[in-house]
């Protein structure tokens, strides 16, 4: 007798992997808690968890969006304003430090920085600067701006049955004196690169475990009730600036990501983990769904992930029946994620 004796077909490689087709791979996610049909869900996270949020509605399931737009607009203009993309319009939040600076401002635990960038005579919000593009007529209506966001994470935290990140990046850029956190370097999206008032910092496993850990601990004393599902962004870095090879950067991103993030899920009954990146970037699925772009996720690479999701909690979801396989054709909807700027500088 041996502790493998009675171990499932899913814990050996052979079985679970290598000899199942791929669209009949399945139990990858055991949740740890239920996540009722009509429970209110809430998504932040890098660009891919926008995906999320919008096939949780296609399924049926509540996604609550706290940040509703005004009457009035486009549906354009809706876009091109960030709203319905996240339950909060923060844009991509793609470190755990940025995400635990947005609550920390939410819940009154740090003071917002009252710092605004003015271009051609429109300021905006460094913390989110895609989320405006046309800018504010000054700095205090950017301000009013930003706070209905604060607002509508309070509201999101405290509505929330089920809150799912996605982590997106361990490399960021960071105020020397006001030790804040951009989510793009400035000087790229907006705003003007200054090297003795920006610095970057590429967060350990440690860093992101504490910011996260800190962050969790200030949702659950707003709302005890809260679970935290936290997912890994599948979407490799655009570019580093640690000056290495963006393959070998990417790899050391996500692989602290996804440690911290399994580590979390070991150590608290209130956290899980869902295994989005594995389903994407696993070896059986041969970098199949991909765009040409090595980059974006396929629209059958998200229904693929989403299918899982669903079947784990129990609802009917047949997987796509299409094996990944060669290129996939161009992404007409372009790339949504606020870094894809860096492509602009990259040497032709």
């Amino acid at each position: 007798m041996n502790p493998y004796q009675d171990l499932p077909a899913r814990s050996f490689w052979r079985a679970a992997v290598a000899e199942p087709a791929v669209h009949e791979i399945g139990e990858v996610w055991q949740p740890k808690f239920v996540i009722e049909q009509d429970a209110p869900v809430i998504t932040a996270g890098s660009c891919f968890a926008a995906e999320i949020g919008r096939r949780l509605i296609e399924h049926g399931m509540n996604w609550y969006d706290a940040e509703l737009p005004p009457p009035g607009l486009s549906s354009q203009e809706r876009h091109a304003r960030h709203y319905r993309e996240f339950s909060f319009r923060t844009g991509n939040i793609y470190t755990a430090a940025i995400l635990k600076q947005w609550v920390f401002w939410a819940f009154a635990r740090s003071e917002p920085s009252e710092e605004g960038w003015l271009e051609a005579g429109r300021y905006y919000d460094p913390y989110r600067p895609s989320v405006d593009p046309d800018g504010h007529d000054s700095l205090e209506e950017m301000l009013r701006a930003r706070a209905c966001t604060l607002a509508a994470i309070r509201d999101a935290v405290s509505t929330a049955s089920c809150f799912i990140f996605t982590l997106g990046l361990t490399e960021a850029w960071v105020h020397r004196v006001e030790e804040t956190v951009y989510p793009v370097c400035p000087g790229t999206i907006r705003g003007r690169f200054d090297p003795s008032a920006h610095a970057f910092h590429n967060y350990s496993f440690g860093e992101v475990h504490r910011d996260l850990l800190e962050t969790i601990a200030v949702l659950r004393q707003a709302n005890p009730g809260l679970r935290m599902l936290l997912t890994v962004s599948p979407v490799p870095l655009t570019a580093t600036a640690t000056g290495g090879h963006a393959l070998v950067a990417t790899t050391h991103s996500k692989s602290v990501l996804r440690a911290v993030a399994g580590q979390l899920a070991g150590e608290h009954d209130h956290v899980d983990y869902f295994p989005s990146y594995e389903l994407i970037t696993g070896q059986p699925f041969r970098g199949g769904f991909y765009e040409p772009n090595l980059r974006t996720v396929t629209p059958d690479g998200v229904s693929f992930v989403m299918g899982h999701f669903m079947a784990s909690l129990g609802r009917t979801q047949a997987f796509p029946t299409r094996s990944p396989a060669g290129p996939a054709p161009a992404n007409q909807g372009g790339d949504e994620c606020d870094d894809a700027i860096l492509d602009y500088y990259s040497p032709r």
